[in-house]
């Protein structure tokens, strides 16, 4: 639990309503520290989304093929994995709050450096660095996380990412209204940066600054000489979800297309209603969470991860396939949440370490699931790959209802 000190309420209000002013004042703080703590959430999707709005536009502008274009994305994933072995440490040793503020400045930063590269190499580096930086932002802003729901005693972990799901339409939004200005992608990532610099100043002193125990400061926690088994559990349930999520991103329309035949427009619909679903229910996860437990919502959501993709396989007409990655998407919207902030607690090992224990093993399903689902496709067909996915789901549910921490 973080040291946290009100005293200074004490000096802002008259003496004769300190008791019914401090605690007026103590809910207004905490409901804005949440503010704050949403917004950097939002800040780091709207990045990532911002630069997913302007990929076709940059790869006409470098004259990159399909091929060339995947091997440059590739260095996004790479600067991430170069960034987990010490990220948490470094989170641990300056604190969640300054790496939160530079991390998210820096990932900015980086954003404006991919608008301006002219050749192939240039983006490559830009994405390494941002990928690099990225994973400093995310393990730092989602140790704040679980900060600020130890703040309060109804679930709220589950807003958090949901703010990061919804930043992601308003970047293809603005994305949208960017193109039709005909601004460049230097221009609208420039914008981009000039949003995340408001967000920084208008919420840098409600990030919570956490006093760490001694042992915390005098040790480091070794996780290849001493590894937590639970949080290596923790990290193959979060794997299942997020591979399952990597493959809605990447494959959805593709599916739409080539086995639901979609005509036109409609191609996107079994993204769109995916993205939708899954942003609805980061927001409905805390409820579902202070009502029936996580361990149930979690058992739970797995089998509907399966439901969803094996009635896509099974139903693979226009309805019934859009229900399903509907489903798909409810069903993952509460492993990340429920994961992160369970792990984000354990008691042996500091938060921003065990986080980046987890991402670093859930990581892998984002580069796993996706050419996964390509090679399987490329033996079999489209639905034979989803129907592997789906085990994952029932993958899920197995392993939570066995694990002890959510006894």
């Amino acid at each position: 639990m973080p040291l946290f000190n009100y005293s200074f309420l004490s000096k802002m209000l008259p003496k004769a309503k300190i008791k019914k002013g401090f605690r007026k004042a103590k809910k207004s703080y905490l409901n804005r520290v949440r503010l704050a703590t949403s917004l950097f959430f939002f800040g780091m999707g709207f990045c990532f989304s911002t630069w997913a709005s302007r990929i076709p536009d940059i790869k006409s502008a470098l004259q990159l093929s399909e091929a060339a274009l995947g091997t440059m994305l590739f260095a996004l994933p790479i600067g991430q994995l170069l960034a987990m072995p010490f990220s948490g440490n470094i989170v641990t040793r300056y604190g969640s709050r300054t790496i939160s503020i530079l991390g998210l400045f820096l990932y900015a930063l980086c954003l404006t450096f991919l608008g301006l590269a002219t050749a192939s190499w240039q983006l490559a580096v830009g994405l390494l660095l941002f990928g690099f930086f990225g994973n400093f932002c995310n393990i730092a802003v989602n140790t704040q996380g679980v900060y600020t729901q130890q703040l309060f005693d109804k679930p709220i972990i589950g807003s958090f990412h949901g703010s990061w799901s919804l930043a992601g339409f308003c970047g293809a939004l603005t994305g949208l209204l960017m193109l039709a200005f005909e601004l460049s992608p230097f221009q609208h990532f420039s914008v981009a940066f000039g949003f995340v610099i408001v967000i920084l100043l208008t919420n840098y002193k409600f990030m919570i600054k956490v006093k760490s125990k001694p042992t915390a400061e005098k040790s480091t926690y070794s996780f290849w000489k001493n590894p937590d088994k639970t949080l290596l559990w923790l990290g193959v349930v979060c794997f299942c979800g997020m591979a399952s999520e990597g493959i809605m991103f990447d494959w959805s329309g593709v599916y739409f297309k080539e086995v639901i035949q979609a005509p036109g427009a409609l191609v996107v619909l079994g993204y769109t209603t995916f993205m939708i679903s899954m942003a609805s229910g980061r927001f409905l996860s805390d409820l579902l969470v202070a009502r029936y437990g996580s361990k149930k919502v979690l058992i739970v959501s797995g089998i509907v991860i399966s439901l969803g993709l094996y009635m896509a396989v099974l139903l693979p007409f226009m309805i019934p396939c859009t229900i399903a990655f509907m489903l798909v998407g409810f069903g993952v919207s509460n492993v990340v949440p429920i994961i992160f902030n369970v792990a984000g607690n354990t008691k042996n090992v500091p938060t921003g370490i065990a986080l980046t224990i987890v991402t670093s093993i859930s990581f892998l399903g984002f580069l796993i699931g996706p050419p996964l689902i390509g090679y399987i496709a490329e033996l079999t067909n489209l639905k034979y790959s989803f129907a592997l996915i789906g085990l994952f789901g029932l993958l899920i549910s197995l392993l939570v209802s066995r694990l002890k921490i959510f006894n």
